[in-house]
């Protein structure tokens, strides 16, 4: 996908896009006929303006299982945590490790803007949570710079999610939206084109008897029961004077059953009346059941299997089980994410040349504010970060003092020849002291370990002393 060629729409004429260019609908396979296509919608000067909806048709739709239960707050929280997280097309070093980023229109649809309705965090939590209730889904590319079903490289302009239909040897048919007719429509694609993202928990989530089903299930019939509970049903029985046995009394009871259901449905209080001689029984309690405790075990192993907590649920989780939650869940998701798009999208060539589809964390995230401090201190010491790069994670503007950007121990005075001495040996007459320091072996064993250990804070009398 990602060669030279197509580093970035910039680098290209206007006469070659416009050769190139490629679009999912206009040039799909003729095979397969258009769900709700229109008149006008192979009009390719721009958008179909005959349809109209007053909801967001592109927006996904759980399952009418999970939408209105615990299991929706569950997808919602993971693929928000997924969505956090930054992807990127990048190029790596010999040892894998970041070097630059990649001007590239994946790059872009990951980092900025993936399609018309939806920015990169948008399409990725869309890419998540349908993922989590479908089990498996496809992240589509719309326009790309040439055909994929016939060419191994090429690069990705926009981008959606599209639900899988059909599964074929070498290709699949999606069911995907179409920003220009409003509508979703059928598309058949090569499976080398499109990035079909498995769910890394489908055992435990997507199975048909798996936990999540069958806690699915009992929260179905808890709010069955619930229904029940909160209707207008009175659940009343009467007694009548006779025994109901022929059917002559049974008409009777009939009748007067009947009768009293039409006294309190038209009485503007709710009010009727019985003979003297009729009884009443009320049923006002429910059946006795265990589902309420079922629920709650499934819950809590559903938790478990996933790596959740309820204090993560609710926002009150130490920052021990967040890490423990991310690297166990979360990375997982992210993982499988970038893993696919990489195989998918960088031809073999784009690999060759050390690029990758990587995703990023921001480190200090779940650090509380009281050690961010102390964190930078050892950062900056141990020459992993310059103060202008921790200024950025905390969220102040760089300094503008070039000293700011450079990677260097702070705590340790530099001499002209590059050797570490201590501060306290800088000072007026301290040119003799330090040569003649030097030559002494004790003197030079106290700089080395003053050196190791960072401090370079020992003063000339503890040194003679």
């Amino acid at each position: 996908m990602a060669e030279n060629e197509y580093a970035g729409d910039a680098t290209r004429s206007l006469s070659q896009r416009l050769r190139h260019a490629w679009n999912v609908f206009r040039n799909k396979d003729p095979i397969y006929t258009d769900v709700g296509r229109s008149k006008g919608t192979d009009d390719l000067s721009g958008y179909y303006p005959g349809y109209l909806s007053t909801y967001r048709p592109d927006r996904t739709k759980l399952s009418s299982r999970v939408d209105r239960s615990i299991i929706a707050s569950i997808y919602n929280r993971i693929a928000t945590d997924v969505c956090i997280a930054n992807i990127r097309h990048v190029r790596t070093d010999e040892n894998g490790m970041f070097k630059e980023e990649m001007k590239t229109g994946l790059n872009n649809v990951l980092t900025c803007e993936a399609n018309i309705d939806q920015t990169a965090r948008a399409f990725v939590f869309d890419l998540v949570l349908s993922m989590l209730d479908e089990g498996v889904v496809a992240g589509v590319p719309i326009d790309t710079s040439i055909n994929p079903n016939n060419e191994n490289t090429f690069d990705v302009l926009t981008m959606r999610v599209g639900k899988i239909m059909n599964w074929e040897p070498a290709h699949v048919q999606l069911e995907v939206y179409n920003e220009r007719t409003g509508r979703k429509e059928y598309v058949r694609m090569a499976k080398s084109a499109v990035a079909i993202v498995e769910n890394p928990f489908y055992n435990v989530m997507n199975e048909p008897n798996s936990t999540l089903r069958r806690l699915a299930r009992k929260m179905s019939l808890l709010d069955s029961i619930d229904d029940e509970i909160g209707s207008k049903k009175l659940d009343l029985i009467i007694q009548l004077p006779y025994v109901v046995k022929n059917k002559t009394k049974l008409e009777q009871a009939e009748e007067r059953r009947k009768q009293l259901e039409e006294q309190l449905e038209n009485s503007k209080l709710g009010v009727g009346y019985i003979d003297g001689t009729e009884r009443v029984i009320q049923l006002n309690r429910s059946l006795e059941n265990n589902l309420m405790s079922q629920v709650e075990y499934l819950t809590s192993m559903l938790y478990g299997q996933l790596g959740l907590t309820a204090e993560i649920m609710n926002g009150t989780a130490s920052e021990d089980t967040m890490m423990n939650y991310y690297k166990r869940t979360i990375d997982v998701i992210l993982r499988a994410i970038t893993e696919e798009f990489e195989r998918k999208f960088l031809s073999k060539t784009a690999r060759t040349q050390r690029q990758a589809i990587q995703f990023y964390r921001e480190p200090f995230s779940l650090t509380p504010t009281s050690l961010i401090a102390d964190i930078a201190d050892k950062f900056t010491r141990n020459e992993i970060l310059s103060p202008n790069e921790v200024r950025g994670v905390v969220g102040f503007m760089p300094s503008k003092d070039e000293a700011a950007n450079e990677l260097r121990n702070r705590n340790i005075n530099q001499s002209g020849d590059g050797s570490a001495l201590p501060f306290a040996m800088t000072g007026e007459g301290g040119d003799e002291q330090v040569e003649s320091f030097r030559k002494d072996d004790t003197g030079q064993a106290l700089e080395e370990e003053s050196r190791k250990a960072g401090e370079g804070l020992v003063s000339i009398e503890e040194l003679f002393a």
